[in-house]
């Protein structure tokens, strides 16, 4: 029964004039002169107003040492959105598995299963989020490797505390996630008829393969990592295997994409983004800049190749052509859902995009939310 309603809730209907399900991929992102304060209660905000607006879903990311993303607990967050909404579905986008024990995220997913029934998603990666020293203080090891290697075995693992069905005679078959089904099996207890819906990401066709074989719902980071998004959604599909959460495959991806009422101010603030990434990517991460810092900045011959290879990828404009572009993108790979994920400068220039892409899609308000 369990499996039956996180197969239902991962195969979400289409509202509006959207071709398929559209969802909100937050990464808490600090602008300068913001706080980290500032940018977690602008998510909040983003969360509320997805769920007003008929979003699907509303994740967020783990990342870390990263002064520009204040998301590096997932769990905690998710707990905290739980708080402010109630319907839409809330997730990870993800949690990256090498960083922690699997039996601690099955007991904080649990936790979250019990505060928001119904509606928590999973997404798992076996990427660090980070750079390798950061990934070293946090794993405590000195072998990287060993993380991404031992994923699937990890995986199986967290599973199986999400499920409480270790073997007999597994050195954990006495070892409960709490809160978990073992509630279920003790006098008096009564079981949850949810747990968390677990999803698979990936940003090259290790996970896309995994994901298939195991029958579970992949997302790809297209944002990102756009040259693999075909390849990737291709392994993904030609991998697939019925499970008893999935009949046939669901795929998602990550999309940049941001919204303003002219073409010139929705330019101003991806670029914000842009000059972001260049100074992650070259060893100098830090705030969000500022449109104006943005359009101040020199860039060199290099860098401009760098940042406009990314804005290809980028959906934005007015409404309508972010609308034309997402549309055309969702039919160039045949995804079942897409993640929006919108990086600008400031609160009300990202709440507004929200806003102008669910007006294009023509949206419904959802009363009471």
């Amino acid at each position: 029964m369990a499996e039956q309603q996180q197969d239902g809730a991962i195969r979400g209907r289409a509202r509006g004039t959207a071709p398929v399900p559209l969802s909100v991929l937050d990464l808490a992102t600090v602008g300068s002169g913001l706080t980290a304060a500032q940018a977690l209660r602008t998510t909040v905000s983003l969360a509320r107003l997805a769920e007003r607006r008929g979003f699907h879903r509303f994740w967020v990311a783990e990342h870390h040492s990263m002064p520009g993303v204040a998301s590096s607990s997932p769990a905690v967050i998710l707990a905290h959105l739980a708080a402010h909404t109630e319907r839409i579905r809330l997730g990870s986008g993800g949690v990256m598995l090498p960083n922690h024990a699997p039996l601690v995220i099955a007991e904080q997913f649990g936790t979250l299963e019990a505060l928001a029934p119904g509606r928590v998603d999973l997404g798992l990666g076996r990427a660090p989020g980070t750079d390798g020293a950061t990934a070293a203080a946090l794993r405590r090891a000195d072998r990287l490797s060993e993380g991404a290697d031992e994923f699937p075995q990890q995986l199986s693992e967290l599973v199986r505390f999400l499920d409480d069905d270790f073997p007999d005679g597994h050195r954990y078959a006495r070892v409960h996630a709490v809160p978990g089904p073992v509630q279920g099996t003790v006098p008096g207890g009564v079981q949850s008829a949810d747990r968390p819906s677990v999803w698979l990401l990936g940003s090259s066709g290790f996970s896309a393969r995994l994901a298939g074989m195991l029958g579970l719902p992949f997302s790809f980071a297209h944002h990102f990592s756009s040259a693999n998004t075909i390849p990737a959604l291709d392994l993904y599909r030609e991998s697939f295997r019925p499970s008893a959460v999935l009949d046939r495959p669901y795929a998602s991806i990550g999309v940049s994409a941001f919204a303003a009422e002219e073409e010139r101010e929705a330019r101003r603030q991806v670029m914000t983004g842009a000059l972001s990434m260049l100074r992650l990517r070259t060893g100098r991460p830090g705030l969000v800049p500022t449109p104006e810092e943005a359009e101040a900045y020199v860039f060199s011959d290099i860098e401009r190749d760098f940042v406009d290879g990314w804005l290809a990828n980028v959906e934005f404009g007015t409404p309508d052509a972010v609308r034309e572009q997402l549309n055309d993108l969702i039919k160039r790979t045949g995804v079942d859902e897409i993640k929006i994920t919108a990086v600008g400068h400031g609160r009300e220039a990202r709440l507004r995009s929200y806003e102008l892409i669910a007006d294009a899609y023509e949206l419904p308000v959802v009363t009471g939310a």
